[in-house]
């Protein structure tokens, strides 16, 4: 799961992955629940892990199937990534757990730093809801 993480309208966080999937690039915090944890309670956790921040959990936002491929085209491994929106509430940005980094950006500059389409179009969604703004489509 994944948290879209506002400051306002004007900054999001993102992290560089430091662990599978996606290693070494931009995304959002996020990770997977333990045994007991509702998905909200685990995402609050996880993004405290990664980040040293506190969030609250403001809603939905979609379920992203992540398929990766060996070079013969098997399926390697299949992630389901469930999307939240999220507000900041307290602390400093400060990589920890599985993030080698993570920092502040105003919505375009995180869209160009994601490479992966589904990630932007998460963002997207997010400050379509959350905020009532509509970013601009950013290729890969």
């Amino acid at each position: 799961m994944g948290a879209v993480v506002w400051r306002g309208p004007e900054r999001l966080l993102l992290v560089r992955r430091g662990q599978a999937p996606r290693p070494g690039e931009w995304s959002i915090p996020g990770g997977r629940p333990e045994a007991g944890e509702t998905l909200q309670e685990a995402l609050i956790r996880e993004v405290a892990e990664e980040t040293g921040l506190t969030v609250g959990i403001e809603g939905l936002i979609d379920a992203v199937d992540l398929v990766d491929r060996d070079p013969d085209g098997a399926v390697s491994a299949h992630y389901v990534l469930i999307n939240f929106s999220a507000r900041w509430i307290a602390g400093e940005a400060c990589a920890a757990s599985d993030a080698a980094e993570c920092g502040w950006f105003s919505p375009e500059e995180a869209l160009k730093r994601v490479n992966w389409d589904e990630t932007r179009r998460v963002i997207r969604e997010s400050a379509r809801r959350l905020w009532q703004i509509e970013l601009p489509f950013t290729p890969a």
